[in-house]
C-alpha cells in the first residue's frame, strides 16, 4: 500500500505539460464558447467533449514525442525541414491570432473582476493581472513558473463543482453524451466549428514539444520507453482535465441558463451574470474565480508561446528556462504580446468579435500545420524510430479532415 501511494505521489509530481496544455486550453475564451453552445442549444453539444478527446489527445502525443525525439520546438523543426514561407506564413497567421486570443482573455479576467469588485475599473484589473504576469514570467524561473502553472490546474475544478450544487437532469445529459445529436441550421454548425476551433488549437501544438524540450533540458532525462510512457499519462490526463471542464460548462449553461430560457451568452460576464440569480452566490463566485483563475494560466502560455514560435523562426535563444540577459528577444516577444493585448482592450472592439477573429485566423492555420505535424511524425529521418503509430495516424486524419470541414462551414456560414 505504501509503495502504491509513493507511485501515485511520484507520477503526480512528472505530470506537467500535458496538464498545463489541457488546462490552457479551457482559456476564458473558451469558456465563453462553451457557455454559449449549453445556454442556446441546451445539452445538444455535451458528446463532443467525448468525440474529441482522442482526437486532442492523438495531436498532443504528435507534438510531444516530436519535441522529445528532435529536441526541438516544433517551429524549430518546421523550419528546419520545410520552406522558409511556410515557416513564416504559419508565424504571420499565429501572431495576429495568439494577441487577439491574450486580448480577449484579458478583458474576461477584466470583467469578472469588476463584477466581483464593482467600484474598479475593468481595464485596471487587466491592467494588474497583466503587470502581474509579466513580472512572474520575467522574473521567475523556469520551475517556479511551472508550479504556478500546475496549481493554476486547480481552478478548473471550479466548474466541476457548479453541476452538483444546481438542479442537473442527469438522465438527459448522459443520453446527450452518449447520442450525438445535430441541427441542420447555420447556428448550430457555426457553435460546432466554435467549439471544435476552441478546443483543438493551434497553439496547444507548438507549446506541448517545447515544453517537452524544457522538461528534458531541466531534468537531463533521456528518450526512452519510460520517458515515452510518463509523457502518454501526462497528455491523457491533461486532455481529460480539459474536456471535463468543457462538458460541465456546458452542462452548467444547459441546466441553469437554457433551462430558465437565457439563450443567448456572448461573454463570460454574461453568464456569470445570468448564473446569480438563477443558481445563487456559490455558482456564481466559483464561475467568475475559474475565470480568473483559468486567464492567470492560459495568457502566460498564450505569449509564452508566440515566443518560442518567434525566436524559433529567427533562431534567437529562447526558453523559459533562461533569464531575461540569456534570451532577451524571447522576454521581449512575451512583453510585447500582452501589452498590445491589453492596448487593443482600449478599443472599442468587443470580445466577442476578438473571439470570431481569432478563431477564423486559428481555423485557417490548423488543417495545413495538422498536415505538417503528421508529415513529420512519420518522417524516418527525424522521428528516429519513434513514427506514428496507425491509430495516431488515423486520430489525426480524421482531425485534419474535421478541422477543414469546419474551416469552410466558418467562411460559409459567416
Amino acid at each position: 500500500m505504501k509503495k502504491r501511494k509513493e507511485g501515485i505521489v511520484k507520477t503526480l509530481r512528472r505530470l506537467g505539460p500535458g496538464l498545463i496544455t489541457g488546462a490552457s486550453d479551457d482559456d476564458p475564451s473558451g469558456i465563453a464558447t462553451y457557455a454559449q453552445a449549453g445556454a442556446a442549444f441546451g445539452p445538444a453539444f455535451l458528446w463532443t467533449a467525448l468525440f474529441t478527446w482522442p482526437l486532442m489527445v492523438s495531436m498532443q502525443r504528435m507534438c510531444a514525442r516530436i519535441g522529445m525525439v528532435s529536441r526541438k520546438g516544433l517551429m524549430a523543426v518546421i523550419r528546419q525541414y520545410y520552406p522558409r514561407w511556410i515557416t513564416i506564413g504559419i508565424l504571420m497567421l499565429s501572431v495576429p491570432s495568439i494577441i487577439l486570443n491574450i486580448s480577449a482573455d484579458l478583458a474576461a479576467v477584466g470583467a469578472v473582476g469588476n463584477m466581483l469588485v464593482p467600484g474598479i475599473h475593468p481595464f485596471v484589473f487587466s491592467t494588474l493581472g497583466s503587470a502581474l504576469l509579466l513580472y512572474a514570467v520575467v522574473k521567475w524561473n523556469y520551475q517556479k513558473i511551472f508550479m504556478v502553472l500546475k496549481w493554476l490546474c486547480l481552478a478548473l475544478f471550479c466548474y466541476l463543482l457548479i453541476p452538483f450544487i444546481t438542479y442537473t437532469d442527469w438522465k438527459t445529459a448522459l443520453h446527450s453524451t452518449l447520442i450525438p445529436h445535430f441541427e441542420w441550421t447555420p447556428a448550430f454548425f457555426l457553435t460546432l466549428t466554435g467549439i471544435l476551433g476552441t478546443t483543438i488549437s493551434p497553439y496547444l501544438f507548438f507549446w506541448q514539444s517545447n515544453m517537452e524540450v524544457e522538461e528534458l533540458r531541466k531534468k537531463h532525462l533521456p528518450v526512452g520507453k519510460k520517458s515515452f510512457l510518463f509523457m502518454d499519462r501526462d497528455v491523457r490526463l491533461g486532455m481529460v482535465l480539459s474536456n471535463l471542464t468543457f462538458y460541465f460548462i456546458i452542462l452548467t449553461s444547459s441546466s441553469v441558463l437554457h433551462a430558465k430560457g437565457v439563450t443567448q451568452i456572448n461573454t463570460v460576464t454574461d453568464a456569470a451574470k445570468a448564473l446569480l440569480p438563477l443558481a445563487g452566490n456559490a455558482a456564481y463566485a466559483l464561475f467568475a474565480l475559474g475565470v480568473i483563475g483559468t486567464g492567470a494560466l492560459a495568457i502566460p502560455v498564450l505569449a509564452a508561446t508566440l515566443a518560442y514560435m518567434t525566436s524559433e523562426t529567427f533562431q534567437w535563444n529562447e526558453g523559459l528556462n533562461k533569464r531575461y540577459h540569456q534570451a532577451p528577444k524571447f522576454y521581449r516577444v512575451i512583453i510585447a504580446s500582452i501589452l498590445t493585448a491589453l492596448l487593443i482592450n482600449l478599443t472599442n472592439i468587443s470580445a466577442v468579435h476578438l473571439l470570431i477573429w481569432s478563431a477564423v485566423l486559428y481555423g485557417v492555420v490548423s488543417p495545413p500545420l495538422i498536415a505538417i505535424i503528421l508529415f513529420i511524425a512519420n518522417n524516418r529521418e527525424i522521428m528516429n524510430g519513434h513514427e506514428n503509430s496507425r491509430g495516431m495516424n488515423i486520430a489525426g486524419v480524421v482531425t485534419f479532415l474535421l478541422m477543414s470541414i469546419c474551416v469552410l462551414l466558418l467562411f460559409v456560414l459567416q
